[in-house]
């Protein structure tokens, strides 16, 4: 699916509201009614739409007017019940009159409806909403019924998936024309529910095409198809690559353990771990390789370096040698920070031949940015972009709705995981995951798109299955992404 930021999607607005026909507005509204029978499937429910000062307030007044023609016993709550509105929303409001329609200007007292109907802002909000409108969406979100929410639910930021308090917490959304990146990150995914697309006959691929930086996509399996390659039975371990991960500090041996287990459950024919910390043997996995690590990198077909690395010499010296190595190289943890503290490692990090992955949480993005993590969080698109300029490097920028940015400056956002993936040790699976897939001679790409998203659908999984969210280990997510990449496999296959 095309994600498309709000100067993207005011361009397409301002090239097609012209001349659509039927106007868009009339399409938005017709497909808003259309959702809402699908989720109040009752003849003559009591549906409540909140309608506000703009174009979005006009969608709702559209939508209105359907379901009252379709039987729908229609409260309709406006606060600008009879302010100027934009050409289009006042020719939608005065039709809505025209058809026998109400305005009230305050909520009912109650809210006992089937539907609630949020049409109080929609994109390109910049700032906390205040006043009457603020009361309002205080009031839905203690109601006890579902909520749709038309474009994106009013106070949430369209881009960054920042709620502005208060913000509407939606159970359903009907994104229009395409769908909005913030729907999918941070906040978005508790104020969103459930998201449908309405095109409303427009291609958005066109503005993905004239603006590469405010398009983007939501990763699915066809971003890393081909990846997804059955085994040949006329093979052996040396076919299927080797894995090195590095780090292992003394106190934090579980880290590398955690990633090294991951990349031989994802196929990695051998896995080396490069051990500050020494130990004789993973008892839990002994299939393992432990070795010093200058010899872990020097064997391995590509690296992964940062689980439980510490930020001594011994750790500056390990990632040193694992950046001068002429192999994929991916990079997580301490060695993110460490990459920070020494700012002469970037400009060793550029001249690099072979493929570079760094995989920061916002902290350590904020890091390697030198700004604060809230600066991060503000912008997850630019700032992951601008990681993967600074680097040249494929990045993730991890939390909820992880963004992928590629130095050629195409981004994607995850839509996949859950909040069980807050706990310690996630991170170290991951790096694990995208360690193996690059030894299997994947491209960085491929690697860290199809290790992002298995990421999260272990994770989906285990919910699904009863196993979470509340104490959701990352150990549990081993197996079960195994499983998903090999049915994923399958498939494929005719």
């Amino acid at each position: 699916m095309l994600l498309l930021r709000t100067a993207a999607i005011r361009r397409l607005e301002a090239r097609h509201i012209p001349t659509a026909q039927p106007p868009l507005m009339d399409q938005a509204g017709l497909a808003a009614a259309d959702f809402a029978g699908e989720i109040v499937d009752e003849e003559n429910a009591r549906i409540l739409v909140l309608a506000g000062p703009g174009n979005n307030g006009g969608d709702a007044f559209v939508c209105a007017e359907h379901l009252k023609a379709r039987g729908h016993t229609v409260t309709l709550c406006s606060t600008a019940p009879t302010q100027p509105l934009p050409t289009e929303a006042a020719v939608a409001r005065q039709a809505w009159l025209d058809a026998g329609g109400k305005i009230l200007a305050t909520l009912p007292d109650t809210l006992d409806f089937a539907l609630i109907i949020d049409g109080l802002f929609g994109v390109g909000l910049s700032r906390p909403i205040e006043g009457l409108a603020a009361d309002w969406i205080v009031r839905v979100n203690h109601a006890r019924c579902p909520v749709l929410a038309l474009d994106i639910p009013s106070g949430l930021d369209a881009d960054s998936g920042t709620a502005m308090e208060p913000c509407l917490r939606a159970t359903h959304t009907l994104t229009l024309l395409a769908a909005k990146p913030g729907l999918y990150m941070q906040d978005g995914r508790d104020h969103a529910g459930l998201v449908r697309y309405a095109g409303l006959g427009i291609d958005p691929s066109e503005e993905s095409l004239s603006q590469p930086g405010d398009a983007g996509r939501l990763i699915s399996s066809a971003d890393f198809e081909s990846a997804l390659q059955p085994r040949r039975h006329n093979s052996h371990k040396g076919s299927y690559g080797s894995a090195a991960i590095v780090g292992s500090a003394p106190g934090m041996v579980g880290a590398a353990l955690l990633a090294g287990r991951a990349a031989l459950h994802l196929g990695a024919g051998r896995v080396y771990l490069g051990m500050l910390e020494k130990i004789a043997v993973d008892y839990g996995q002994p299939e393992l390789m432990l070795r010093e690590v200058a010899d872990s990198i020097a064997s391995a077909n590509a690296v992964g370096i940062g689980p439980g690395l510490g930020q001594s010499e011994g750790a500056l010296t390990a990632l040193k040698l694992a950046i001068g190595a002429d192999k994929p190289l991916a990079i997580d943890a301490d060695a993110l920070n460490l990459i920070a503290a020494h700012p002469v490692l970037a400009s060793h990090l550029n001249r690099r031949n072979a493929p570079t992955l760094l995989t920061p949480h916002p902290t350590e993005a904020a890091r390697l940015l030198g700004c604060e993590t809230a600066d991060v969080q503000r912008d997850r698109i630019g700032n992951a972009q601008k990681l993967a300029e600074k680097f040249k490097a494929a990045i993730v920028l991890k939390g909820s709705g992880s963004v992928v940015a590629l130095p050629d400056g195409h981004w994607y956002v995850n839509g996949s995981g859950n909040g069980g993936l807050a706990t310690a040790g996630t991170g170290d699976v991951l790096l694990g995951f995208v360690t193996a897939l690059l030894a299997q001679g994947n491209d960085a790409a491929t690697a860290l798109l199809a290790a992002v998203h298995l990421h999260g659908a272990a994770a989906d999984l285990l919910v699904h299955s009863g196993a979470g969210p509340v104490g959701l280990t990352a150990g549990e997510l081993i197996e079960p992404a195994r499983h998903i990449w090999n049915s994923w496999i399958s498939a494929q296959q005719p």
